[in-house]
């Protein structure tokens, strides 16, 4: 996909063909094969400037490759027969039970299943049925639900069945065990402060924040309660985790054995930010990475009725991070409002970039509550932010007008290679920010030991009285008492530091058995997230130079955003507390350290 695709690309994917940013339906892909060919038979006096010719070619290299991928996928199927690897009964008459579609054959199923649903929705039922009943049907009608939907009324009594709903369900979670309703008074906490401390109390739209919330403990539901949702993202973390594996290679070729095997931090587990990079960038170029942003904010815009520009970089944030996500529509940031800058650093501050899931995995967190947490933050991200500054302005961008950022590439080998290249700056800016941030803490820490000393508490550091601060904050979690203290300390860490420290020390106290299975779910969502002051340092910068004029608005919304940021990921972490299961969690660690083999340490 292309950014230089026709204008609505936001739009609902209903409209016509030349109003939307489709990869499938973008002109400058379908074409770019046909030139290729073309042009080639043209030199050989093949097609004489006949296009007849020319799409009987590309018809028939399409039916080529369709019945290439037949073949092969019939001998996978006649070479995959054994019925053991199906966990079958011999009673049952279900033909797929017990696939495992996560591995092997079962995958294979998946995909082509999923890539020719997409192909027939994409170029038979959208042209000859969708567009017609989307004109007909669904815009007529969603115009009238939505103006019924909006009365004052309707409104108040869907947000009474919503929480109602709410509340039967978490009575039932929780009702053997009691201990969990703790978590809620977080999120009623931090809606309270919201409420409170918000700039202006009487423009908060209670629609997108109520929407928000729900929609991130919605998907909390599906992806850590409901077995079948919890198993795709274990899949989906799993395969993440296997292909982000990949970049060990390159480093032993480089670096060598000794500096990886034995996890040197910077040569080990950094180098994988170098091949992710050099993925994200070839995505970039062919379209791929704008393709499933516009959807995924299209939806988040239609669900909560945020703007378009937060609403994109909403959902770029659970893949790219936070100085790379705002690239996508760095043309419109001098046209924002305060609070879209707002959402956007909140975005930022409350997810974590692809590039770095390797580290965080080397450490022994689980990759599907890596995952399952940004994917949670997207929505409430844009919910709580306009708790705290609702808009008051008009926004000056919208769906009909936004075209998202195309990659300045010439070619696919100069994106992958600008990719791995891009990721220089990254890796030593997380690498400098580690060595200096850890050398202050510990600068502070040898200070407050010396007063300490004078009066006979040996014990006491910095860390030691910061970590006591968030005591309050991880119980209110639904942190069980006894962990608190541990857990409180790695929030710490990760707010006056970083989340690669953070993470490291949760490794260790999850190794030791110094705290419950659930304690460590809790903490990985709480501290899932790039809120730490060095990256309020990076995306005020970043921001500020793809928007000179509108420094003065980034520096004044920063720390407030930093502040809502890191609420974001206590509430997923809140949430995640009541829909945690001990025994689920502690087979789940126990499966990554068996992996793992041996503990990355960032000793100091």
């Amino acid at each position: 996909m292309s950014a230089d695709s026709p204008k609505g690309a936001i739009n609902n994917g209903y409209e016509l063909d030349h109003k939307e940013l489709d990869i499938h339906d973008s002109e400058e892909f379908k074409e770019l094969p046909l030139e290729n060919i073309t042009e080639v038979a043209k030199g050989k006096g093949y097609l004489d400037n006949n296009p007849k010719v020319a799409r009987v070619v590309r018809i028939s290299l399409y039916i080529l490759l369709h019945l290439v991928v037949v073949g092969y996928f019939s001998y996978a199927t006649y070479h995959y027969h054994d019925i053991t690897n199906y966990e079958c009964t011999w009673g049952s008459t279900n033909k797929l039970c017990g696939i495992n579609f996560c591995t092997g054959y079962g995958m294979l199923l998946l995909l082509l299943g999923f890539i020719y649903l997409g192909l027939f929705y994409y170029y038979i039922f959208k042209p000859m049925v969708g567009h017609n009943l989307y004109r007909g049907c669904i815009r007529p009608w969603s115009k009238k639900w939505h103006s019924f939907s909006r009365t004052r009324v309707v409104s108040l009594a869907s947000i009474a069945l919503l929480l109602a709903l709410l509340a039967i369900f978490v009575y039932f979670e929780t009702r053997d065990e009691p201990q969990k309703l703790v978590s809620l008074v977080a999120p009623c906490f931090f809606i309270l402060c919201g409420y409170v401390f918000s700039t202006k109390r009487s423009a908060i739209k209670w629609r997108v924040v109520i929407t928000g919330i729900t929609c991130q403990f919605l998907l909390g539901i599906f992806c850590i309660r409901w077995e079948v949702g919890r198993k795709i993202f274990e899949c989906l973390g799993n395969k993440v985790a296997t292909f982000l594996g990949y970049a060990t290679d390159g480093a032993l070729f480089v670096f060598g054995d000794y500096l990886v095997k034995n996890n040197v931090f910077a040569f080990a587990i950094l180098p994988v930010i170098f091949f992710f990079s050099f993925f994200i960038s070839v995505l970039y170029y062919l379209g791929t990475m704008q393709w499933i942003v516009i959807k995924l904010g299209w939806i988040l815009q239609s669900i909560l009725g945020t703007t378009v520009c937060e609403s994109v970089t909403a959902a770029a944030n659970i893949f790219l991070g936070m100085s790379e996500s705002p690239l996508l529509i760095r043309p419109y940031i001098n046209k924002l409002t305060k609070s879209e800058i707002h959402s956007i650093m909140v975005s930022g501050f409350a997810t974590v970039s692809g590039t770095v899931l390797a580290a965080y995995l080397s450490f022994g967190a689980s990759a599907a509550h890596l995952i399952t947490s940004s994917v949670m933050a997207a929505p409430a991200t844009l919910a709580i932010s306009k708790l705290y500054m609702p808009e008051t302005e008009e926004s000056q961008t919208s769906s009909d007008s936004i075209e998202l950022e195309k990659s300045q590439d010439s070619s696919l080998l100069d994106a992958a290679s600008s990719g791995a290249s891009n990721a220089v700056p990254i890796v030593l800016g997380i690498i400098a920010n580690i060595v200096a941030f850890v050398a202050f803490v510990t600068f502070l820490n040898g200070i407050v030991s010396w007063f300490g000393f004078l009066v006979g508490l040996d014990d006491i550091d910095f860390e030691w009285i910061f970590s006591k601060l968030f005591i309050p904050l991880v119980w209110a979690m639904g942190v069980p008492t006894e962990d608190c203290d541990v857990i409180a300390k790695v929030v710490a860490t990760k707010t006056i530091i970083n989340e690669f420290v953070a993470y490291e020390r949760l490794g260790q106290y999850i190794e030791n058995n110094e705290i419950t299975a659930r304690s460590a779910g809790i903490a990985t969502f709480a501290i899932c997230g790039f809120a730490n002051p060095s990256s309020l340092g990076i995306l005020i910068g970043s921001l500020s130079a793809m928007a000179p004029h509108r420094r003065s608005t980034i520096t004044a919304v920063a720390f407030r955003a930093f502040v809502v940021g890191s609420i974001v990921c206590f509430v997923s972490a809140s949430f995640a507390g009541i829909l945690i299961q001990e025994e689920d969690e502690r087979v789940s660690y126990n499966r990554i350290f068996e992996k793992l083999g041996r503990k990355n340490a960032t000793e100091f």
